[in-house]
């Protein structure tokens, strides 16, 4: 006969279920980048795993991650630390392992074409010059996943060095207008987990 108390673990925590979902927020690996324009991204999915009460901390698919269930749906969280360039390889590892399509992939990151806070969410799209939109799109050799884009702003000159822009530190000012999307950005991913994109557009893409 089994032990009473395993009984009333098996009733009071109840199997979480398998990952049905990768979330994977882009940046740089370092204290030097924590704080830059590239590692919104970084920033956003950390935040997702705080209000869940989870931590990225498990070294998996060439990256951080951590397990968290958002409107009920089970998701891995995912933190590529093999530098933005290459983020492909962490997210395909990552989908591959799990069996899991493009669509079920939800990307974060940065962008340099909207304001310090804007979102905008799209459903599928090319990398539009995002080196880590790139990767991931080589490596899974489709554009169709969705991908959630935060402003970080634009450059104060044509001419303005690309990398040394994205590289730089966000103000503090832009740092505030962009963590008071967070949870925004919680309740958009959670709505394009459950499948309903065009309601997150509508909502959080303005």
């Amino acid at each position: 006969m089994s032990n009473i108390f395993d009984l009333f673990k098996k009733i009071e925590t109840p199997s979480a279920g398998p990952i049905t979902y990768v979330v994977a927020g882009l940046g740089n690996p370092g204290a030097q980048y924590e704080h830059t324009r590239h590692n919104v991204g970084f920033a956003a999915i950390d935040d997702i795993a705080a209000a869940a009460g989870v931590r990225i901390d498990r070294a998996r698919f060439h990256g951080l991650t951590g397990e968290c269930t958002l409107g009920g749906i089970r998701m891995l969280l995912l933190k590529p630390t093999t530098f933005m360039n290459l983020s492909g390889e962490a997210v395909a590892a990552a989908l591959n392992f799990y069996k899991l399509t493009p669509d079920r992939l939800i990307v974060l990151c940065d962008d340099i074409s909207f304001d310090p806070g804007k979102l905008r969410i799209r459903r599928r799209g090319s990398h539009g010059g995002h080196n880590g939109l790139r990767n991931i799109i080589d490596h899974l050799g489709t554009e169709d996943f969705c991908r959630l884009k935060i402003g970080v702003g634009k450059k104060p000159s044509p001419d303005y060095d690309l990398v040394d822009w994205v590289l730089g530190n966000l103000p503090k000012s832009d740092r505030e207008a962009i963590a008071a999307r967070f949870t925004d950005i919680r309740e958009a991913v959670t709505l394009c987990a459950k499948g309903e994109i065009d309601a997150a557009m509508n909502a959080y893409s303005k």
